[in-house]
């Protein structure tokens, strides 16, 4: 049964140094011809994966919020046209703070959207503008008091560490003020750096001064340990929450169940294949003013495959993976044909079992892509 649909708005008016997400400057681009073939895309994929009831909406980017009003109001009444959205559904728009005018939440709230998602990064000025973002510590305080006051009790940040000379110092300075906003959700991923962005290269010119791996691993430990001073737990490897308000959108990515991918470049899960959509604006409306789809390429996932991924994403999870629940999913016995992987894990500290599940030790969560790499191609 697929539970959730993602939602690709690949527009911004900034780009920051660091994304290798798809995306375009807003200014000049076909945003309302865009928005009608997403609209097209998602009534044809609906007909052809059809669902019962959606847990989870997703609406990510580029920057949903650099939609105007109209847009906005165009894509809300799109959605509810096509999906089923029902009050207990979760339903998150990603956006960037100082994007969102009262005016934009009151009518985000008016459309069924009842979680934000505010990509803050960090909260040193200095450091915001070197990373490319356009906001500033104050927009952030801003939106997120015009977020309350338009209804919002559903509010995560996202955070960066090890950024470009940042120092542990100065996470714990950035993670201070983020507390100091009693958000009901946090997220917090080191820096990647990936081909085809600024940062990518900088670095290969040697202009890209970031913190070193020990430098890097303090981060984390300072982010776990604040984390849990201040109640909020840990149900991932870069996502803590209070009680009731983990995002179950990204669950569904780390149980490996079933979604909908809509949009330029977005990906999709349904019925064992993965499926990736055209990026380039006009590819993607090209293709489906000709098939009714955007799909640049279709993927049968093994049954292998989809055992690497069962564990590789479950694991990332605090709580890991069901032993039970794989046996149920794949008829196999997971402490056997994984028996290699496992037990050389357990040995190393990086795996434990824990009643029904496997799962990180505090010591594998610091060295998680060793322990996920050794599933790959294990069978």
């Amino acid at each position: 049964m697929i539970k959730s649909a993602y939602i690709h708005i690949p527009f911004c008016e900034h780009i920051c140094h660091y994304c290798d997400f798809n995306k375009v400057f807003l200014k000049n681009q076909p945003v309302d011809a865009y928005l009608e073939f997403m609209d097209v895309e998602m009534k044809n994929t609906i007909d052809r994966f059809p669902t019962q009831h959606l847990e989870t909406i997703f609406v990510g980017g580029g920057t949903p919020t650099a939609l105007n009003q109209k847009q906005l109001s165009y894509l809300l009444e799109s959605i509810q046209r096509n999906f089923d959205v029902v009050p207990d559904i979760e339903y998150t728009f990603e956006a960037n703070p100082g994007d969102l005018s009262l005016e934009k939440l009151r009518l985000l709230k008016e459309g069924g959207v009842n979680r934000l998602s505010f990509g803050v990064q960090s909260f040193n000025d200095d450091l915001l503008k070197r990373i490319g973002r356009s906001h500033r510590k104050t927009d952030v305080f801003k939106s997120i008091e015009h977020a309350r006051e338009a209804g919002f009790d559903n509010i995560s940040v996202d955070l960066i560490y090890s950024l470009p000379d940042q120092t542990v110092e100065d996470f714990q300075d950035t993670l201070h003020t983020a507390f100091s906003l009693g958000m009901e959700h946090y997220s917090a991923y080191s820096l990647i750096i990936e081909p085809k962005t600024v940062f990518y290269n900088l670095m290969s010119k040697g202009k890209l001064p970031l913190p070193t791996q020990e430098e890097e691993t303090s981060m984390y430990d300072v982010l776990l340990n604040e984390m849990e001073k201040h109640g909020y737990h840990q149900y991932e490897i870069s996502n803590f929450a209070k009680e009731g308000y983990e995002s179950k959108h990204n669950l569904t990515y780390w149980d490996n169940e079933s979604y909908y991918g809509i949009g330029a470049g977005a990906h999709g899960y349904t019925e064992g294949v993965r499926r990736a959509n055209h990026g380039p604006l006009k590819k993607y409306m090209d293709s489906i003013s000709k098939t009714g789809f955007p799909y640049k390429e279709e993927h049968v996932v093994t049954r292998e495959e989809r055992i690497e991924e069962e564990m590789f994403l479950g694991l990332r999870k605090s709580q890991g993976v069901s032993i039970s629940r794989f046996e149920r999913k794949f008829d196999a016995e997971m402490l056997n044909i994984l028996k290699g992987p496992i037990e050389e894990n357990i040995q190393k500290g990086l795996l434990e079992q824990q009643g029904d599940f496997i799962r990180l030790t505090k010591k594998g969560k610091f060295l998680g892509n060793e322990v996920f790499q050794a599933f790959i191609g294990a069978i």
